[in-house]
């Protein structure tokens, strides 16, 4: 299960021996391998502006699909008792984890059906699981031996497949969640037991594989994880990254994330992810990105999920608007089954919100926070802005029964300000509160003539040029 190579420090040199030599042009910013110089590196303007992502969690942990994506981990560890009775009672004794290997099938898997939902669900990036900390890889890994997708279980390279659909089906941006370490390997646990003193892991395996899927499959996201409580300089993360900033395939639009070691996260990287589920609703004034579930137990598919724990449209529509409105972008995760279907009722909800944003997408791409994240007045109501256009949108999750909704931080400007609700096409009336505040009158909608039941935006301009002062606004909104 552990690849048997000692590259060390000639990692990046063979990397760049597969590159095609970068042509001549202007001199460009070289990063250094320190984080003073990698923390400098602008994030590409592209993934402030994209605003929403489907995560996938796709692996061998998908065959026994039961507690969570750590289902090794638990059976072995701590949290044993429910995975070993599981266990007992439907696999035969001396069963190991490694034997769930064959059974990752996929024979189910159509990378351009899925290629074809991710599109429909209105998100502008996904990012795939090539390996999560059980350490299977879902291409043919030249540093897993033989446990990966290829030589174990469906025989295929789904990280290929899956990139190649998404490149020619739809616009979306290709990215790849790499977990720098892995629960078992043995040479992992000997330099954990050195105290991450000696480095053979990272060495041998984990950085080798870094470079192998940025050269082959050039993601625009590199999404890193589990750093299995060793600091950023075990994993020579600021080496790889100066690599990946200076001389990558991707060096000019990747966006990694904060998991480049124990010390890192919410400090160093590129976005900030600060944990699993990050939702601070206030806004940050550095890009981050709130990460979470459909399924409120876990990351990959679980069989035994109850209805009860599957987060509803709503609730994901609020958690997208509330995201956006704070300055982050969502990734919202699916589990596909061990055979590659992307289970009926996660693709309903990747239809919902995709149909949500055909409406409503205008007061979320490329918008930016405005200066007040939700509103002073009426709960549930969030803003977001586009400073070029004078225009601040108000989204709403309730619709008021008395058709009125009150809304306590637009400056209004008397005879030159309208409204309007997004996906209508007539103004709305509306009253000032004072200096501060108006009152809109909404259109009598009956359930049917709504476009969508889940949330509305109000679209508002000709504000009151001031709340615009470039002297408050920031790359990610107003401060």
């Amino acid at each position: 299960m552990t690849g048997r190579w000692a590259l060390d420090s000639t990692l990046p040199l063979l990397a760049a021996l597969l590159l095609v030599p970068a042509q001549l042009g202007a001199a460009r910013i070289t990063y250094e391998p320190t984080w003073e110089s990698l923390d400098s590196r602008p994030i590409p303007d592209w993934f402030d502006d994209v605003k929403f992502g489907i995560f996938i969690h796709w692996g061998v942990f998908s065959v026994p699909s039961f507690g969570s994506e750590w289902f090794w981990w638990y059976w072995q560890g701590r949290k044993a008792e429910p995975y070993v009775r599981f266990m007992s009672k439907n696999y035969p004794p001396g069963f190991r984890y490694e034997d769930f290997g064959p059974q990752f099938t996929a024979e189910f898997y159509d990378p351009k059906q899925w290629a074809d939902v991710l599109k429909e669900s209105g998100a502008k990036y996904v990012v795939l699981t090539s390996k999560h900390h059980e350490g299977y890889t879902l291409w043919g890994s030249k540093f897993s031996w033989n446990w990966n997708s290829v030589d174990v279980g469906s025989k295929r390279d789904l990280v290929g497949e899956l990139a190649d659909a998404i490149r020619k089906y739809t616009d979306l941006r290709f990215g790849l969640y790499h977990s720098l370490f892995e629960w078992f390997n043995p040479l992992f646990l000997t330099d954990k037991q050195n105290a991450f003193q000696t480095r053979y892991f990272p060495n041998s395996k984990s950085l080798p594989e870094l470079y192998e899927i940025v050269i082959r499959y050039r993601p625009e996201i590199l999404w890193s994880d589990g750093d299995g409580e060793a600091p950023c300089t075990y994993w020579n993360s600021t080496g790889f990254l100066a690599w990946l900033y200076n001389e990558s395939p991707v060096k000019d639009s990747v966006v990694t994330n904060d998991r480049w070691g124990s010390n890192c996260i919410c400090k160093h990287g590129g976005y900030y992810t600060c944990s699993d589920r990050y939702n601070p609703g206030h806004l940050l004034a550095h890009k981050w990105e709130n990460c979470m579930t459909i399924d409120k137990r876990s990351w990959g598919y679980r069989r035994n999920a109850l209805i009860s724990e599957l987060l509803t449209i709503e609730e994901l529509v609020q958690e997208l608007v509330e995201t956006v409105s704070c300055g982050g972008n969502l990734l919202m995760n699916i589990g596909p089954t061990h055979d590659g279907r992307i289970p009926v009722l996660f693709e309903e909800r990747l239809k919902q919100m995709g149909k949500w944003l055909d409406v409503n997408g205008e007061a979320i791409y490329s918008t930016k926070p405005w200066r007040a994240q939700n509103d002073s007045v009426t709960p549930g109501v969030w803003y977001t802005c586009r400073p070029e256009e004078q225009t601040v949108y108000a989204t709403f999750l309730k619709w008021p029964s008395s058709w009125k909704i009150i809304l306590g931080e637009p400056r209004s400007s008397s005879g030159k300000t309208k409204v309007h609700l997004v996906g209508y096409e007539q103004n709305l009336k509306w009253l000032p509160l004072g200096e501060k505040g108006m009152i809109v009158s909404l259109p009598t909608l009956s359930p049917s003539q709504m476009a969508v039941p889940w949330g509305w935006a109000l679209k508002i301009t000709n504000l009151n040029e001031a709340v615009f002062n470039p002297r408050h606004q920031t790359k990610f909104g107003f401060l």
